[in-house]
């Protein structure tokens, strides 16, 4: 599929930005890209969760119906959202820590271990924030086997997943962004 529609939308709302920056890696970089920007636009974010809607039939393991949209904690809440409303497939959030009141629960929704479900991120560097909700979800049972990404900054995300059985769904990679 076509990806140019999201790069423009991603440089329009200057979700791509050039500097000195520390990413939540630890690793340094000389561009940025602020996908909370994207996020909270409303014209990007529909492109967006568009995209991933047409992109689903393509890349799911098991028959309609029997998808969960999963956004982790904070940046893929948005998309995951935007997904959901789009699809009408339910939603899961999951947190980065199980709550410690109310229902002490780490998700926000249903989780069905007999549901496919794919989880939405918004940039994977590394991967490391969406390996340990994976890591969650496993050990209560669910079966993840694909993290669908707005952008892929090339730095080993793939490759990381790919050790657990779970492949990396790019829309657009870093250097498309940068070009």
């Amino acid at each position: 599929m076509d990806n140019s529609e999201i790069i423009q939308a991603l440089k329009d709302c200057d979700a791509v930005q050039f500097g000195e920056f520390t990413l939540a890696s630890g690793q340094k970089s000389n561009f940025y890209i602020d996908i909370k920007k994207a996020s909270t636009d409303p014209k990007t974010l529909k492109i967006i969760a568009d995209y991933i809607a047409r992109l689903l039939p393509s890349v799911t393991e098991t028959p309609t119906g029997k998808i969960i949209i999963g956004g982790v904690e904070l940046g893929g809440v948005p998309i995951a959202t935007a997904v959901s409303l789009s699809t009408q497939y339910p939603l899961l959030i999951i947190r980065k820590a199980t709550k410690e009141y109310g229902t002490k629960s780490r998700y926000v929704g249903e989780l069905d271990t007999a549901k496919e479900i794919i989880l939405m991120e918004d940039v994977t560097t590394s991967g490391g924030s969406v390996k340990k909700a994976i890591a969650a979800l496993q050990e209560d049972g669910a079966d993840i086997r694909k993290v669908i990404t707005i952008v892929d900054r090339e730095s080993g995300a793939a490759d990381s997943l790919k050790e657990l059985g779970v492949e990396l769904i790019p829309l657009v990679s870093s250097s498309e962004l940068v070009e």
